[in-house]
């Protein structure tokens, strides 16, 4: 059975950060394209930052481009969304996403329909 599991959200103050992990179950991430969306109360979910498999390529929602940091660890067969600089327009459930066969390109042009498999989400709050 394939699962991803998110972990690693929660409360932070403004100018805090969090780091997110997106972990595998049941397949190897490495080959698979990884987004991470969010979405707020109210709000449409909206693509934040995707890592390629292979050679890595990532992109970035311009909201958080400087202030997120997406990676992988094939190792531990997971992918991280480190967020600095918090404010609390990033408060959203955050979900990462895989697909087999999504390429993430150099622009952040992303949708939810891109990708097929789906983590539970995390709450992330940030407090002004």
């Amino acid at each position: 059975q394939t699962q991803l599991v998110e972990s690693g959200g929660g409360l932070a103050q403004a100018g805090g950060s969090l780091r997110l992990s997106c972990a595998a179950s049941g397949f190897t991430l490495k080959n698979y394209a990884i987004g991470w969306f969010r979405q707020a109360p109210g709000k449409e979910r909206e693509g934040v930052s995707c890592i390629s498999s292979g050679m890595s390529l990532t992109n970035y929602a311009d909201s958080v481009k400087g202030r997120f940091t997406i990676s992988r660890d094939n190792v531990k067969n997971t992918v991280y969304l480190q967020m600095d600089s918090l404010t609390p327009e990033d408060s959203a459930v955050y979900y990462c996403a895989a697909d087999l066969y999504y390429l993430c390109s150099a622009y952040n042009r992303m949708t939810p329909a891109d990708f097929k498999s789906w983590g539970q989400g995390a709450q992330v709050t940030v407090s002004s």
